[in-house]
């Protein structure tokens, strides 16, 4: 069985990382997506609880295939340790541009050193979705641009949700 793991803080989830689930999933048996809790270099936006329910809601139609596993599990270890508890042989990683490439190659170095039994597999970004970050996709929201071609309606709603809940605690 292959068995991946695709991690990311999903802070949101966008349109970009339902393209690379979907093409992962093509390329496995089982794939696990790990939402990260906290990550040292991220302050997220949306609770750990929050990215896994807009995760899980996302993927919901994805769930139920015959041909692919797919679950949502939360992580806060190491990715390596991660994808060894799920018996991963393979890390699934999305790249955009190539400044992605150069953080990722430094990335997969360390990883391979912690457990070198596990590959990492780059599937690039679809031309449509190269641009899309979830960190341009908040900061539109928050700023009350239109978002809705980088994410899904869902999303989308909960971003403006959380736009005005800010804007309320602010007194604005």
């Amino acid at each position: 069985m292959r068995i991946a793991v695709y991690p990311g803080t999903f802070d949101p989830i966008t349109n970009g990382h339902m393209d690379i689930i979907n093409r992962a999933m093509r390329l496995v048996d089982h794939l696990v997506v790990g939402v990260l809790g906290s990550n040292i270099g991220k302050a997220p936006f949306f609770t750990l609880e929050e990215r896994l329910r807009m995760v899980r809601e996302e993927i919901a139609s994805e769930a139920n295939r015959d041909d692919v596993k797919i679950e949502i599990l939360p992580f806060k270890n190491l990715l390596m340790h991660f994808a060894a508890e799920q018996n991963a042989g393979m890390i699934i990683r999305g790249l955009r541009a190539v400044s992605d490439f150069d953080f990722e190659f430094q990335m997969v170095g360390m990883n391979a050193r912690l457990d070198p039994d596990i590959e990492t597999v780059f599937l690039m970004a679809s031309e449509s979705q190269q641009f899309i970050a979830s960190r341009f996709v908040k900061e539109i929201a928050l700023l009350g641009g239109d978002i809705t071609s980088f994410v899904s309606s869902n999303v989308a709603k909960r971003l403006t949700e959380a736009r005005a809940a800010r804007q309320a605690a602010a007194g604005k």
